[in-house]
């Protein structure tokens, strides 16, 4: 499956759009994407294995080719988690554009 860091932004942006605010994509066990309003962002998990959200990053082709067996698997069988308190609190202190 030949994957492209805007091929996955415009995908997850259909899927989350239709999504309840704050919900998150769970792509892999370190990283979720969310939409906030205009764009997908993608933001890596605590490593405390809480499940706490991190630092956010810029997905890469490169990235997507280290991790393109999780995106592919995610794919196949898309994870959410609907609303995450700690999004929707991101959401609502980020100012209006």
């Amino acid at each position: 499956m030949q994957m492209t860091h805007e091929t996955v932004d415009a995908d997850l942006a259909k899927l989350l759009r239709d999504k309840p605010r704050g919900t998150t994509a769970d792509l892999t066990d370190f990283a979720v994407a969310y939409w906030n309003g205009e764009r997908v962002v993608y933001t890596f998990l605590h490593e405390d294995g809480h499940g706490a959200l991190d630092d956010q990053f810029d997905l890469t082709d490169y990235a997507l080719e280290l991790w393109h067996d999780e995106f592919v698997a995610w794919f196949a069988a898309p994870r959410f988690t609907e609303p995450r308190p700690e999004v929707l609190e991101w959401l609502k202190a980020a100012p209006a554009s």
